[in-house]
């Protein structure tokens, strides 16, 4: 992530546990598949970008073993404590308005941070820098204007309800500077940047544990905004997290779309 006062799903809030915990068991399979494909393997030399917990930095590091090395990035390191041995070397890091921690890179990936970057042409102009000719990037990012809602199927007042506290997260995103219909572009990004062999592709949850798990925690995490910005009372957040935690509600999340490209 980046540096600011601003950004709304700040890491060392309770629930960004809860959260992180909910995008490894979303994502993880997508992303490992991917870093499978692009022939990971002993000795890589890796940054994992805004890498916020564990599960990715560890999965790199037993992939690339001791003779590798895994540089893991965020504005807050404190998550990745458990995982900072080597081959795995954290460091406090903005990629939006620092220099690459190194070069020669095999590898940089990107989960779920670009999205949220105010600098974010900046971020992937370093990241790209720092890969090696024919060093391979990876980022996957949300799409949340491609898919908005939280209950795809509204049949009821309680979809109803979901769907526009979604509304109202979407617009606290818009106004921190995040980009909705970033996902999208990568592919496109990626080209333009000169990279080759890219291609992309999405990962779209329907309904899950997970689902229900992020939408919980996401709610309790943004509640004093949204109630401040006139966005949901309450008494409405309140029947929300009741009917999520009831577990009778189909929820989703933000499609990730995943691209990937070849430094010439």
């Amino acid at each position: 992530m980046t540096r600011s006062d601003g950004y709304l799903l700040d890491n060392r809030q309770k629930e960004a546990g809860e959260r992180f915990d909910a995008f490894t068991a979303l994502f993880d399979p997508t992303t490992f598949r991917h870093l499978e494909g692009l022939g990971i393997g002993p000795g890589w030399r890796c940054w994992e970008v805004g890498a916020g917990g564990t599960s990715v930095v560890s999965w790199l590091a037993e992939k690339v073993g001791p003779a590798g090395q895994v540089v893991a990035t965020d504005i807050d390191t404190s998550r990745l404590t458990p995982a900072a041995r080597p081959p795995v070397e954290a460091r406090v890091h903005d990629v939006g308005a620092e220099e690459p921690p190194g070069e020669g890179f095999d590898l940089v990936h990107a989960r779920l941070v670009l999205v949220h970057v105010p600098e974010r042409e900046r971020a992937l102009r370093s990241m790209i820098k720092a890969l090696r000719p024919g060093g391979r990037l990876l980022v996957e990012d949300a799409d949340p204007a491609l898919q908005p809602l939280t209950c795809p199927d509204e049949y009821g007042p309680e979809q109803r309800l979901a769907n526009r506290l979604r509304q109202g997260f979407r617009a606290l995103l818009a106004d921190r500077g995040a980009a909705l219909s970033y996902g999208r572009t990568l592919p496109r990004l990626l080209r333009q940047a000169g990279l080759h062999d890219v291609e992309a592709d999405a990962y779209f949850p329907v309904t899950s544990p997970a689902c229900t798990a992020l939408e919980a925690a996401t709610v309790r995490q943004i509640r004093h905004r949204l109630v401040s910005a006139g966005l949901a009372t309450d008494a409405e957040i309140d029947r929300h997290l009741a009917n999520v935690e009831s577990g009778t509600m189909d929820l989703t999340t933000a499609p990730m779309i995943s691209a990937w490209g070849r430094k010439g």
